[in-house]
C-alpha cells in the first residue's frame, strides 16, 4: 500500500480582491509523480506557495508524513524535505553557477572557510548527471534562460529532497534536455521522493505522471489516472468545456513581397553569417537546441547586441538598427523570452507596463498621458488576451507567470509593428491562453505582418510556421519549407550539422 507523504486540507487563502484558493485538497504519496493543472490564475502555483511556506493559509491544514505542520517560510519547508523549482528563475544574476546552487547551504572546510573546490566538484557531478555543460565562472545573467532553468533544477535536486515541486521546469528546455530531466525525475520516483509536476505541456504530463489533479477558478475541479486519460479530457476539466484545435489555420499565404532581408549577420557570443529573408505576411519559425544562436541573433538584429557584420534590409532599404528604441522606429518589436527581468516593470500595473512603448501613442494636452488613451489600450488587450487582472493598476508581480507573459505580447502589440520577432511567446501560458496565443499570431500574419517565431516547442513551431530555419552553434543550417517537416526531420539536420 502506497504511503501517503503529503495532505492538505481544504486549503484557503486570499488576497486583497481575490480569493485565489478555496477549500482546496491536494495530496502525494511517496514515489508518485503528480500532475497539477490548471488555467493561468487556477491557483496552481500559490498552493505550492502555500506548501512550500512561501504563503500562509488563511484556513486548512497541511499533514507531512502523517503529522500537522505549518510552515512559514521556504527554509521550514526545506528542513522536512520540500523543495520548490519555481516557474520564475530565482538565480542571484551576479553570482555564477556554484555560488547559486550552494547559496544559503555552502560547504565549509574544517576552519570555517568555504571550501570552493568541494562545491565544485559537487556542480560538476550534479550537472554531468543531467547531462548538460554549464560554465561554472561565468555569472548567470550571462547564461542562456534554459541554462538558468538546469542550474535551478540542479540547486533542488542538491537538497535532501523528499517531496519536489517543479514549476513550469521544461518552459525552456529542449526535447534532448527535457528527456533527460524525466529519466532523473523517474530515478527519484524509485528512491521513493514524491514529485508534484506543473505545466501546460500536456503530452509531457502525460508522460511522467501516475495521477493528474486540476483546479479552476482556485477549487478542485476535478482528478483522472493519467493512463487512458486524452487530453480532451484533461481541457475539459481544466476550461469547464470543450476546445477545438489548439493551433490556429492559416487563411492567407505569404506574399512574395521581402519585408526582411539579414544578410552575413554575425556577432557577440558565436553567431556566424546568419542569412534569410522573412516575406510579409510570413511565419518563419527558428528552431533549435539550448546553445543554437536564436535569442542572440534576435538580440542582433534588434541592436540590443553590438553585430561585427551583415547587414539589414527592410522593404529592400538598408537600415541600421543600433538599439532596440531604433528596432522600434523601424516597425520591429521583440517579445523577450525573459519576461521578468527584461520585459516588464514588475512593481508598475497593467496600464503602465502596457503602454510604455507607446508613449507617443498615448499623449495628452500640454505634453501629459491620457488616461483615457492608455485606458484604451488596455481594455483592447485584456478582452483580447484574456488577461485575469483585479484592474489596470495591480502590479504585474501579483500577477501569475502566464499573465505576465499576456502583458508583455500586449505590450509589443500595441506598438503595431510590421516585423515581429517573438521568442518563447508561450512559455507559461496555459493550453486555453496558448490557444489563444496561437490564434493572434496566425492573424496577426494573415493581416501582412511578418512573424518570427523562436520556439523550443516543435509541435508549435511545426503547426504555426509557413518555413523553419534550423541554428545549430550559432550558424543557420537550413530554412526547411512547410510540406513534411517533421520533429524527426529537424532534429536529424541539427545532429548531422
Amino acid at each position: 500500500m502506497a504511503t501517503c507523504l503529503l495532505e492538505m486540507r481544504k486549503i484557503c487563502k486570499s488576497f486583497p480582491g481575490v480569493q485565489a484558493l478555496d477549500n482546496v485538497d491536494f495530496s502525494v504519496n511517496a514515489g508518485e509523480i503528480v500532475g497539477l493543472l490548471g488555467e493561468n490564475g487556477a491557483g496552481k502555483s500559490t498552493l505550492m506557495k502555500v506548501l512550500s511556506g512561501v504563503y500562509i493559509p488563511n484556513s486548512g491544514e497541511i499533514i507531512w508524513n502523517n503529522q500537522k505542520v505549518n510552515f512559514h517560510s521556504i527554509v521550514d519547508a526545506q528542513g522536512k524535505g520540500i523543495s520548490i523549482i519555481f516557474q520564475e528563475l530565482n538565480n542571484c544574476p551576479n553570482l555564477n553557477a556554484v555560488e547559486n546552487l550552494f547559496l544559503g547551504h555552502e560547504i565549509k572546510t574544517h576552519s570555517g572557510i568555504i571550501d570552493f573546490k568541494e562545491m565544485t566538484k559537487k556542480a560538476k557531478d550534479i550537472f554531468k548527471k543531467l547531462d548538460i555543460s554549464v560554465p561554472l565562472d561565468v555569472t548567470t545573467n550571462k547564461l542562456p534562460i534554459a541554462m538558468q532553468q538546469m542550474v535551478e533544477i540542479a540547486k533542488a535536486l542538491l537538497t535532501n529532497v523528499k517531496l519536489l515541486i517543479m514549476d513550469e521546469p521544461t518552459s525552456s528546455l529542449t526535447d534532448k534536455e527535457i528527456t533527460k530531466l524525466f529519466e532523473v525525475i523517474r530515478d527519484l520516483r524509485k528512491q521513493g521522493i514524491g514529485v508534484i509536476f506543473i505545466s501546460h505541456k500536456l503530452d509531457e504530463v502525460q508522460k511522467i505522471t501516475s495521477r493528474i489533479v486540476v483546479l479552476r477558478d482556485g477549487k478542485n475541479a476535478g482528478e483522472l489516472v493519467t493512463a487512458g486519460t486524452n487530453q480532451q479530457q484533461i481541457v475539459s476539466l481544466m476550461v469547464g468545456r470543450e476546445m477545438a484545435d489548439f493551433f490556429s489555420k492559416r487563411t492567407k499565404a505569404p506574399s512574395d513581397e521581402i519585408m526582411l532581408r539579414v544578410k552575413n549577420l554575425s556577432g557577440p557570443p558565436y553567431i556566424r553569417n546568419v542569412s534569410f529573408d522573412l516575406r510579409k505576411g510570413e511565419i518563419l519559425g527558428f528552431a533549435g537546441i539550448i546553445g543554437a544562436g536564436r535569442t542572440e541573433t534576435a538580440l542582433l538584429m534588434i541592436g540590443a547586441q553590438k553585430k561585427t557584420q551583415g547587414d539589414i534590409y527592410i522593404r529592400n532599404a538598408k537600415v541600421d538598427i543600433e538599439s532596440p528604441a531604433s528596432a522600434i522606429k523601424h516597425s520591429i518589436a521583440y517579445l523577450s523570452e525573459d519576461r521578468k527581468t527584461k520585459s516588464l516593470v514588475l512593481a508598475m500595473g497593467l496600464r503602465e507596463n502596457m503602454t510604455m512603448a507607446i508613449h507617443s501613442h498615448v499623449k495628452g494636452p500640454f505634453f501629459t498621458i491620457s488616461r483615457k488613451k492608455e485606458h484604451d489600450v488596455v481594455s483592447r488587450y485584456v478582452s483580447l488576451l484574456d488577461i485575469k487582472a483585479t484592474g489596470e493598476d495591480q502590479p504585474v508581480a501579483n500577477l501569475s507567470g502566464g499573465n505576465q507573459q499576456k502583458v508583455v505580447l500586449a505590450k509589443w502589440l500595441a506598438t503595431k509593428p510590421s516585423i515581429l520577432i517573438l521568442d518563447e511567446p508561450t512559455r507559461g501560458i496555459d493550453v486555453h491562453a496558448k490557444a489563444e496565443v496561437h490564434r493572434i499570431i496566425t492573424q496577426l500574419a494573415d493581416e501582412g505582418n511578418s512573424i518570427i517565431l523562436i520556439s523550443s516547442e516543435l509541435p508549435e513551431i511545426i503547426a504555426l510556421s509557413d518555413r523553419v530555419a534550423v541554428m545549430h552553434e550559432g550558424r543557420l543550417l537550413s530554412i526547411m519549407d512547410k510540406e513534411g517537416i517533421t520533429q524527426e526531420k529537424i532534429m536529424s539536420k541539427i545532429f548531422s550539422a
